[in-house]
């Protein structure tokens, strides 16, 4: 990162875009100036419009698709995820197996897929000129990375309904940052929503369960690395939002981050000499080769399904689904795998996501208020 920055504003100040000259110019000018979109150059996206086959079977059936498919992919995405980072393979009656412990080589094959899928998308499928300097994607890549990273490591230390509580908590956070940093306001809603995250969250890692975590170093292991998962998260998203200023393509912006991620990965693995074990780990065991990989096809057939549904539906139905699917998860974890939610614990989960389901149905009666308050022009009086 420090050697690309530096070069970057070699580059910039040296004004190579005017001077430079010779091969390696188209390179330099798409990775450090990009390219400004000309008028001719602009893809139209399609918008939503109403056709004639939008009836509302069709959008029913499109909405079934698109729930089922976010389901499927993250759902299987979750309960593989603590497959692989909290079970043994090649577990016998005289050998206890082993456990794979390298969280960056399941986020390069997880980068490394989704990758080949957003390129083969662009290139069968018309997208906008391209005008972002490409070095800017490696500020998102990164944090997407560490994110990851925190988010397989933390499963190490908590359990998985712990973690997608976390998650569900973002948005405390979001707002704290948003008050201390943006000086933004809140609805009186929203403060009631947060307070009752919170408060469901707590209840549910307090409550004593057959669970009990080894020793105090553990617990704040976890909790730390799910901060730090919440914070990068939260960065990654804020930086694309920026990167959007450039009239991109969600695939456009998904091959872009996952390319630096690749690099990023790559390099950290080579260095620390990890990629050749995890690809001989793999050897040893088929059944987490396929694992693998199948998490890996699950995390970007949901990128696609997330880019889709918000495109189709919006955000506030996109939103709901993912409750939901939060809620199956945890539903999921406890019967596979064992964990046990005490009657205290379940009331703070369903505190939480009822928390969720009110700010997505407050947001939407307010934007719909919004809408009516609109003034439109007095009807001509014909006489």
């Amino acid at each position: 990162m420090v050697p690309g920055y530096l070069l970057v504003q070699y580059l910039r100040r040296k004004n190579y875009l005017e001077t430079g000259r010779g091969l390696c110019f188209p390179l330099v000018k798409a990775c450090v100036f990009g390219n400004e979109p000309k008028a001719s150059d602009e893809v139209t996206l399609t918008p939503r419009t109403e056709t004639a086959e939008t009836s509302p079977s069709w959008q029913a059936l499109k909405l079934v698709f698109c729930a089922s498919g976010l389901q499927v992919s993250y759902l299987t995405w979750g309960v593989l995820q603590e497959r692989v980072m909290t079970r043994s393979y090649g577990a016998t009656a005289t050998s206890p197996g082993e456990r794979f412990t390298d969280s960056q080589f399941l986020v390069l094959m997880n980068r490394v897929l989704a990758l080949l899928v957003a390129g083969l998308y662009c290139v069968l499928c018309k997208q906008p000129r391209h005008g972002a300097p490409m070095y800017r994607y490696s500020f998102a890549s990164l944090s997407n990375v560490l994110s990851s990273w925190c988010q397989y490591e933390a499963l190490k230390f908590v359990s998985f309904p712990t973690q997608v509580l976390a998650k569900a908590s973002k948005v405390i956070p979001v707002m704290l940052m948003g008050k201390l940093v943006s000086r933004r306001s809140y609805e009186h809603w929203e403060y009631l929503t947060a307070g009752l995250i919170s408060i469901g969250v707590s209840m549910f890692l307090l409550s004593s369960g057959p669970e009990p975590r080894s020793s105090p170093a553990t617990t704040l292991s976890g909790l730390l690395l799910l901060a730090g998962y919440i914070a990068f998260d939260s960065f990654t998203s804020n930086w694309q939002d920026a990167l959007f200023a450039y009239k991109m393509s969600s695939v456009q912006m998904m091959f872009g981050v996952n390319l630096f991620s690749c690099l990023f990965t790559v390099g950290s693995l080579l260095e620390q000499g990890a990629l050749l074990e995890g690809t001989r780990f793999m050897g040893r065991h088929s059944e987490f080769a396929a694992h693998a990989l199948l998490l890996s096809i699950c995390s970007a057939c949901g990128q696609l399904f997330i880019f889709y549904t918000i495109g189709q539906f919006g955000a506030a139905v996109f939103t709901i689904i993912m409750t939901l699917r939060q809620a199956i998860a945890i539903l999921l974890s406890c019967l596979l795998y064992g964990h046990t939610v005490t009657v205290v614990g379940g009331l703070g989960v369903a505190v939480v996501f009822a928390a969720l389901l009110l700010r997505v149905y407050a947001r939407g009666r307010l934007k719909q208020r919004g809408k009516k308050a609109v003034p439109t022009e007095p009807p001509v009086q014909k006489v």
